[in-house]
């Protein structure tokens, strides 16, 4: 059997972009290599372009890592920009015909395939998936670890400040970044990296960093001031426009017209996405049942959804691993751990807020383990801080996966505090797998790991917070029931049988015991 794989990201990428599902993508492929009739491809797009523009072509992977180099291709010079908030708003996230026609070039010349896997649609065009018009004989499976088709943000998070529970009829997108972005810019950002990476100059290097900041700034500038001067040019023109237009036509200019109301890009972005993937996808693979429930909420047919709880390369910890014994008495610190990123809509900042403000002798039986990248000198002031209030803090600034055990070692209790409609995070099944309680918002699907009422609290509400650490530490959640409910963790052999199954299978049922629920 030959499956396509594609995410918009190398899943070897040398800055390693994609977080946990870049980490997925290389377990599924690993395990491939462990032995099985599956012949694996893989592409991405979005990332490589040409300093001149160019139309867009397919090639091997020129640049990252030998290894794999085989299977690794990849679309140079995509109408569509990854990551997605890179192409926001940008109509050839639905539509760019030479896109589409790249891609079915790649697919004819390296073909024929027999399942093509999509883990995000990032990159292309959402019409691609109209490939089943030219080849019906192909599965198209298409895995949710966000929620790109409904959200051109991929996380349903406005302003980067709140859950978006209702976009308005995509009234709220054209205000929902923080700053437009410059795709002309950023474009050529992409491309200059391209270039370096394959000429052999790594991110990571003192040469390729000397060579590629000072072009971005200097590019940066210019094109902020162009950009201004056309808006004035703009702004000028538009309003002589406007005038003689008005005097013209006899309408006083002082006049409003009555609103006329026509659906907005983004409204027919997401029912175009939709519709694409009712008509097309075989088969829809939600990481959750969270995530199913969301994309079943925005229109995805309930005949196509699939739970499929990923693998993870850290099962067999699960039985290694025994429950430790919390400390819980009444003099005993517990270690609290986070681990991931310090953004607003993973909960961090939350959580540096709920636990600053706990009482002062429930706060010296905390002790907090931070694993993530360092943020700006306000975030490190604001943690080291909340630090002090505690029994005590251990940062590390960001990690590896061999690093995991270390940083495990150190923790009671782990810690999801998201406060968006995270799919599954990839931490949580790890921290899981090592037999590290949860303590987790009711946004996401980490709460599906343990199906424990009592260590789940409102997303946001500091007070349900405190509540739940103060019952934790009291010794009122039975730790014994909490794993006697817990789900054990889908080793990468196991889910790739249930991803053969997916590939081979045109008339599913769900089964709880293979983890499709």
């Amino acid at each position: 059997m030959r499956v396509l794989y594609y995410n918009w990201v190398d899943y070897l990428d040398a800055e390693n972009r994609g977080g946990g599902v870049s980490q997925y993508q290389r377990n599924i492929l690993q395990e491939l290599d462990q032995g099985s009739d599956i012949d694996a491809v893989f592409l991405s797009a979005g990332i490589s372009y040409d300093l001149r523009k160019r139309p867009p072509r397919w090639e091997q992977t020129r640049h990252g890592p030998r290894q794999d180099r085989g299977r690794r291709y990849e679309i140079v010079n995509s109408a569509v920009l990854s990551p997605a908030h890179f192409s926001f708003g940008s109509a050839a996230q639905c539509e760019d015909t030479a896109t589409e026609a790249c891609f079915y070039d790649f697919l004819e010349a390296t073909g024929p395939y027999d399942v093509v896997h999509f883990n995000n649609l990032e990159g292309l065009p959402a019409r691609v998936l109209k490939l089943k018009a030219r080849w019906p004989q192909m599965r198209l499976i298409l895995s949710l670890h966000n929620y790109y088709p409904f959200c051109p943000q991929v996380n349903l998070w406005f302003q980067e400040r709140e859950n978006c529970l209702d976009f308005k009829g995509g009234a709220k997108c054209g205000s929902c970044l923080p700053q437009a972005h410059n795709q002309k810019q950023l474009r050529l950002a992409h491309a200059l990296a391209y270039r370096l990476k394959a000429a052999g100059f790594e991110p990571n290097s003192r040469m390729f960093q000397l060579l590629y900041q000072p072009t971005i700034r200097v590019g940066r500038r210019l094109s902020i001031g162009l950009n201004a001067a056309r808006r004035s040019l703009r702004k000028i023109t538009g309003t002589r426009r406007q005038v003689s237009s008005e005097v013209a036509s006899g309408q006083n200019p002082q006049r409003q017209s009555a609103p006329v109301t026509v659906p907005t890009p983004f409204a027919k972005r997401r029912a175009e996405m939709v519709s694409l993937i009712n008509a097309h996808c075989d088969q829809v693979l939600a990481v959750s049942d969270f995530t199913a429930g969301v994309a079943r909420r925005y229109g995805v047919r309930s005949d196509l959804l699939q739970t499929s709880y990923i693998g993870t390369a850290l099962a067999d910890c699960y039985q290694r691993t025994t429950p430790r014994r919390l400390p819980i008495q009444e003099q005993e610190v517990l270690s609290l751990g986070y681990l991931g990123y310090m953004r607003r809509d993973k909960g961090f900042f939350f959580l540096l807020e709920a636990l600053k403000s706990l009482p002062s002798p429930l706060a010296k039986r905390i002790r907090l383990v931070v694993a993530a990248r360092r943020g700006d000198a306000d975030t490190m002031a604001e943690l080291s801080a909340v630090g002090q209030h505690l029994a005590g803090l251990e940062y590390h600034d960001g990690y590896t996966h061999d690093e995991l055990p270390a940083i495990f070692s150190q923790i009671d209790l782990g810690v999801v505090p998201v406060l968006w409609n995270d799919n599954l995070p990839q931490v949580a099944i790890e921290m899981h797998a090592n037999h590290i309680p949860l303590l987790t918002s009711d946004l996401g699907g980490a709460q599906e790991l343990s199906n424990c009422r009592d260590m789940v609290f409102a997303a946001g509400d500091i007070q349900a917070f405190h509540d739940r650490l103060q019952a934790i530490l009291s010794g009122a959640v039975n730790m014994e029931t909490y794993w006697a409910g817990a789900r054990v963790p889908n080793s990468m052999a196991n889910h790739l049988a249930q991803l053969t199954e997916v590939y081979t299978s045109s008339d599913l049922t769900r089964s709880a015991e293979t983890g499709l629920g």
